[in-house]
């Protein structure tokens, strides 16, 4: 399938409850309003949302062979997707939704801890055209993936596909060889989604002009920041874009959906301004609606 844009990453299981106002102590029980089981992981989010949005692409990600691995698969767009079999458990995320919409997630290891790069990178095509981009998202919930990491962006660059990552927040924390390692990949990348949260943990506190200073030349930094909207440094441009007023019904997969109009924007050729004011716009609906839409 020859598409120009290609989704590689995380898709596992999301069960999604909430609202929650704090934490039930230990050895009680509380009721949710909500609970909703559905297809997740960052790459399929970002997935989901292109086929919301009516844009080719091709995802190529693993899921297990348990029941959980034929469900999740069957969530997608059969057309767009390339699936890795992997023998064993799927694994399964429980975000738990607070009030005001944001949230948490518990996560077990399943298939996503097995995942290895020459399976991936054996299904990854050459790019059909200049301007094709190729995201690696949550590449850090997969061991070996996240340290082939590098290499995989050089390889997507040998096969002609500009590149975007979304690394997601590392369970071990920020520390110093995790700073290193998102160091190598934002001096790789031509887009780095992150949203701010990581960028104050990356950075110390010393924000996104940081990190742009170790850019390579041309690396565009996108800062997604919830309900104030996205910005973008490099390229030698610095704007920002503001959200709209949206009531909230859960943010779970919002940094994804924004990616997905974000890639799509920039793949159609739209300025850089334009593209971010679109990925704001998708995210903004899309953590507003239930069942969830990302068009209108």
């Amino acid at each position: 399938m020859t598409t120009p844009i290609l989704v590689l990453g995380n898709v596992n299981v999301d069960l999604v409850l909430g609202p929650v106002d704090g934490w039930p102590a230990i050895g009680t029980e509380i009721e949710v309003e909500r609970a909703e089981m559905r297809a997740g992981g960052s790459a399929g989010n970002t997935a989901l949302a292109l086929t919301g949005l009516a844009e080719p692409h091709l995802m190529v990600a693993s899921t297990g062979d348990d029941p959980n691995g034929v469900w999740l698969r069957g969530e997608f767009d059969l057309a767009c997707c390339d699936w890795i079999d992997d023998p064993g458990m799927t694994t399964t995320t429980v975000g738990i939704v607070h009030k005001g919409g944001d949230r948490v997630f518990f996560t077990t290891p399943g298939h996503l801890q097995r995942a290895t790069p020459q399976a991936l990178l054996a299904r990854v095509p050459t790019a059909p055209r200049p301007g094709a981009v190729a995201i690696l998202s949550g590449n850090l919930l997969m061991p070996a993936i996240r340290d082939a990491t590098s290499n995989i962006l050089v390889a997507l660059r040998e096969r002609g596909w500009t590149t975007a990552i979304d690394p997601g927040w590392p369970p071990q924390g920020f520390t110093a060889p995790t700073r290193a390692m998102f160091g190598e990949w934002l001096a790789l990348a031509d887009h780095a989604l992150l949203n701010e949260e990581e960028v104050a943990a990356l950075t110390g506190g010393d924000g996104a002009s940081a990190l742009v200073a170790a850019m390579r030349t041309g690396t565009v930094l996108v800062v997604k920041r919830g309900p104030a909207g996205a910005l973008a440094l490099g390229g030698g441009e610095d704007f920002s874009v503001s959200a709209p007023t949206v009531e909230v019904i859960d943010t779970v997969g919002a940094g994804d959906s924004f990616n997905a109009a974000y890639l799509a924007a920039m793949v159609a050729g739209e300025p850089l301004r334009d593209a971010l004011a679109r990925g704001v716009e998708v995210a903004s609906r899309a953590v507003s609606t239930y069942p969830r839409r990302y068009s209108e």
